[in-house]
């Protein structure tokens, strides 16, 4: 379980998260919601090791990770996909998934067939240049390179962004199967308000830094969160 607790987050003299306290379990999708600007990307960073919290803590499998850098994170199994993706352009698809390897043992260096039954396309894109493929097969990518490193908890930055319908499908629902699983928690930061409560277990809305709504995904009320997700 993910356990963060009041986190105070600053970029310079400016606060970026005020007292944030999120929970994300095993087996469930916890959806954070809001409009641009509010702080969701920064409690992604915050979670990933990205950007140090000045207020807080984040509790991961019992363990405060609070000071930990983003590698030691993720030999801990956390894995991050950044928003706007950061695939490498200029290595191929192939060379783009090894990079996954970085936090596994010698002996766990390999990418499972379960890659390519969740995302076929890659399997055909291998020799193809990341800055190549389209948004969508990007964003695929991303993914797909962050499940290589067999992570405990998923940490996915606006998944949809920039992505046409059909890969915003696909998305859904190799997020559905990876949560049926069971073996991962999975922090989900959306605007596409469709896509998030059709998979979210748990939701938090923020505002100017602040959760201020929160709850089970089968409780949420669309006028209540809609409203705080439009200008």
């Amino acid at each position: 379980m993910l356990v963060v607790n009041e986190i105070d987050l600053y970029y310079g003299a400016s606060q970026a998260l005020r007292k944030v306290d999120i929970v994300a379990e095993k087996g469930k999708v916890t959806c954070i919601l809001g409009r641009n600007g509010v702080g969701k990307s920064s409690l992604a960073r915050a979670i990933a090791g990205r950007h140090p919290i000045r207020g807080g803590n984040i509790m991961w499998e019992d363990k405060n990770i609070s000071t930990m850098g983003p590698a030691d994170r993720a030999r801990a199994g956390i894995a991050y996909v950044p928003q706007g993706r950061e695939v490498f352009s200029q290595l191929t698809v192939q060379e783009n998934l090894y990079t996954g390897y970085a936090p596994l043992k010698r002996s766990q260096r390999s990418i499972s067939p379960e890659i390519f039954d969740l995302f076929p396309v890659l399997k055909s894109m291998l020799r193809r240049r990341g800055g190549d493929l389209s948004g969508g097969q990007q964003q695929q990518l991303a993914i797909a390179r962050a499940l290589i490193t067999r992570p405990r908890l998923l940490v996915l930055d606006e998944p949809t962004e920039g992505i046409q319908p059909s890969i915003i499908k696909d998305i859904q629902n190799v997020i559905t199967i990876l949560r049926q699983q069971g073996e991962m928690a999975i922090v989900l930061v959306e605007q596409y308000f469709d896509f998030a409560r059709a998979l979210a277990d748990n939701y938090a809305v923020m505002d100017r830094g602040e959760v201020i709504l929160s709850g089970r995904g089968d409780e949420m009320i669309e006028e209540d969160v809609r409203r705080h997700m439009t200008v």
